[in-house]
């Protein structure tokens, strides 16, 4: 037997708080110490945080990295431990996403990312060039400072692997795992047997199966030990990066970390005989064949052993099944811990949220008490850094703590129902009893003083006085009056937000949250600064079907039993007057359900349809129901308004990033924002499809009578 302990981790880092990230790094070293761990690997670029963007472009970050390096190698950290960094590093004139190995207070090789992740919410290959001269290593000059510090001019840098006396260990960074060809194929022929896989992976709903198939798939056929580590938390932006550490040996986990934790540091270790990997490898006869006529990697020697010998005080890890989420818990802990690590690096004292008893604010209000209670629970497993910080924001004093998460959330959560003449009695007593089941300091307030005195400012500059549609009204007058009232709303949210703390005599100020979700931002069912607009949003890149799910298992597992009530109410804007013979419902208005936004989300996004191939598309999918007509007056329909509305995302308050058809416009969807909203060329081409489709048939042909409407040009809530 060749026993061997490696120890990966899931880090809280925070981009360019150096501080921080040293200190985390720290921890996990002394904890993979302590459990007996040879080899400590931590995530992708963890020295400077992984979301530093274009702060990676400024040398002072590179240097810092290198200056907090060389702290970590001048003292005892790397003693008798290989150890993985993540940091940028500047070569010649290219800058390279690297994991430096070191051993025993030395920079054993540079490893150098080959294959960036460019795609989705990544953007590396802006700050940082692929590195692509595979044949040999090439020799690192050290920075000079360094060099003097640890008596090491260069170093091996490049593609390669280390080969120990007892094994051969190697990098393998994030986005290539998952290229087609990648680079632990090639490094399994050449006899490596464990792979440390860095990694800056960020959280969306469903994602995580596809990841541990990779990790599994890796070695499954091959061999080998995988190693994978993650950062954990929000790191200054939209992203939350889920963690799951994990340990997979010749295809079974062994280990696995978290996905969502308040803790600043997790390390997930396990013990493997690394015989087993080459007992495998020695049983397939196609490894053999292809590893005799491999392509020869380089290598750099080590002349010392990391494994023990056989040793029955010595247990092996055994392979565990794999844990996953289901999509309402993701919902809950995902945001949740996204929203507590906001909170505390914000300097706020709490946070408030518009509640309006519809199911998208009370979603955000149930992930807030979701919150409130992962904060307890983790103070009751002895977490000091979350008692720390639980006890500065909520302004708790001689020694108290949160014990209770009611009466913590009543420290730090206000919510507001903003009432008006056209809001029901029913939303009304929802709002109330979800935020007495959460624990918020609620108010309710009635804004209708606040648009009287503007329409009748409205009136004495024009003379004229806006009614209602249902009041004979026309669709201007209605949508004008809808919008004054979502406007208002947003003012006084932050205005409450900043002075309710000083009337309450707390410290500092409170985050307003918006509820949007991921189907109103994309068609543009929301008011232009309207409540919307927040500091944040922790649902705004989630489904309204999503969204209803995890009402439904909050009522029963977080224990907020209004949420069922609240779910099953039709969604209504309740910015209309409510008459005995109308009632404004959002479906209605927007003239598409939420269940055919989700379709049409993602046709968009992930298949990447414009109007004609999202026609034929439908046409299949929906063609056992609707004519060809009925499907291109959608399609039509959906593009129209979301062509309007675009605009509207470049606005859009900050999100936590869920899904992956998400119209977020400040990364991960990037498009224009002024339409032609006729789109003449493409929609005649439907109208077209549409006649082939029927000859034959009684259907008539279709024109498409196309005027250009300017993008801008309305504001529409409810997109009428």
């Amino acid at each position: 037997m060749r026993l061997l302990k490696v120890a990966t981790c899931n880090l809280n880092q925070w981009a360019m708080d150096f501080d921080c990230n040293l200190k985390n790094i720290k921890i996990s070293i002394i904890r993979a110490k302590e459990a007996g761990a040879v080899i400590r690997l931590g995530p992708e670029l963890e020295i400077t945080g992984y979301g530093c963007e274009d702060h990676f472009l400024e040398l002072d970050t590179v240097a810092h990295a290198w200056d907090c390096l060389k702290e970590l190698l001048l003292g005892d950290w790397t003693d008798d431990i290989l150890c993985s960094f993540g940091m940028p590093v500047i070569k010649g004139s290219e800058r390279y996403n690297c994991q430096v190995l070191c051993f025993n207070r030395k920079i054993v090789m540079i490893r150098p990312k080959m294959w960036l992740a460019n795609d989705g919410n990544y953007r590396e290959l802006r700050w940082f060039t692929a590195w692509k001269q595979n044949d040999q290593l090439q020799d690192f000059q050290l920075p000079s400072d360094i060099s003097e510090a640890l008596g090491q001019k260069t170093v091996p840098f490049g593609y390669g692997f280390i080969q120990f006396l007892d094994t051969a260990v190697a990098a393998e960074v994030c986005e290539e795992l998952f290229t087609p060809i990648p680079p632990h194929t090639e490094l399994a022929l050449n006899g490596v047997e464990v792979f440390m896989n860095a990694s800056g992976s960020h959280h969306q709903l469903r994602k995580l199966d596809l990841r541990m198939r990779a990790f599994i798939g890796a070695t499954h056929t091959r061999g080998g030990v995988y190693m994978y580590s993650n950062h954990q938390g929000c790191d200054g932006g939209r992203l939350y990066y889920d963690g799951c550490a994990c340990i997979v040996v010749n295809g079974d986990v062994v280990a696995q970390g978290s996905q969502f934790s308040l803790k600043d540091v997790e390390v997930v270790v396990a013990q493997i005989d690394l015989d087993a990997v080459a007992s495998l490898r020695g049983s397939i006869s196609s490894f053999q064949e292809q590893a005799s006529c491999k392509q020869h990697v380089s290598s750099v020697n080590v002349p010392y052993k990391l494994c023990k010998p056989f040793n029955l005080q010595m247990s092996l890890s055994s392979p565990l099944k794999i844990s996953y989420h289901s999509p309402e818990e993701e919902i809950a802990f995902g945001p949740g811990c996204w929203l507590w690590d906001y909170l505390r690096r914000s300097g706020a004292s709490g946070f408030l949220l518009p509640l309006s008893g519809g199911a998208d604010s009370s979603s955000v209000a149930g992930i807030v008490g979701c919150m409130c209670q992962l904060v307890v629970k983790e103070i009751e497993n002895g977490d000091e850094q979350v008692k720390s910080d639980a006890i500065r924001i909520g302004n708790y004093t001689d020694g108290q703590f949160p014990t209770d998460s009611k009466e913590f959330t009543k420290r730090i959560f206000y919510t507001v129902f903003m009432g008006s003449e056209n809001s029901s009695d029913a939303t009304r007593a929802r709002a109330k009893t979800l935020a007495d089941e959460i624990g918020s300091w609620h108010l309710d307030v009635s804004i209708d003083t606040v648009v009287s005195a503007f329409l009748s400012l409205f009136q004495t500059l024009t003379g004229k006085r806006p009614l209602y549609k249902v009041d004979g009204g026309s669709n201007i007058e209605n949508l004008g009056l809808q919008n004054v009232q979502a406007r208002i709303r947003m003012v006084l949210a932050f205005m409450l937000a900043s002075l309710l703390p000083w009337v309450h005599s707390k410290p500092g100020f409170y985050l307003v949250l918006g509820s949007s979700n991921v189907d109103e931002g994309l068609r543009g069912y929301l008011t232009k600064y309207d409540c919307s607009s927040a500091d944040i949003n922790p649902i705004g890149s989630i489904s309204k079907q999503d969204l209803r799910i995890f009402l439904r298992w909050a009522a029963t597992h977080l224990g907020f039993s209004s949420l069922a009530e609240i779910e099953a109410a039709p969604p209504t804007a309740e910015l209309e007057p409510i008459r005995s013979n109308y009632s404004q419902l959002d479906e209605v208005d927007m003239g598409m359900t939420y269940d055919e936004l989700s379709v049409y989300g993602r046709l968009r996004k992930i298949f990447r349809c414009g109007p004609v191939s999202m026609f034929k598309n439908l046409c299949f999918g929906w063609g056992s129901k609707l004519s060809p007509v009925e499907v291109a007056d959608k399609v039509k329909h959906f593009f129209k308004y979301y062509s309007i509305n675009r605009h509207k995302m470049t606005v859009i308050t900050p999100s936590y990033h869920a899904e992956s058809y998400s119209p977020e416009d400040n990364r991960f969807d990037l498009r224009q924002f002024l339409y032609n909203s006729t789109w003449p060329y493409q929609f005649r081409k439907i109208d077209e499809l549409v006649n082939e489709l029927s000859v034959g048939k009684d259907a008539p042909p279709l024109s498409n009578g196309a005027g250009v409407v300017a993008a801008g040009s309305a504001d529409p809530k409810a997109g009428l």
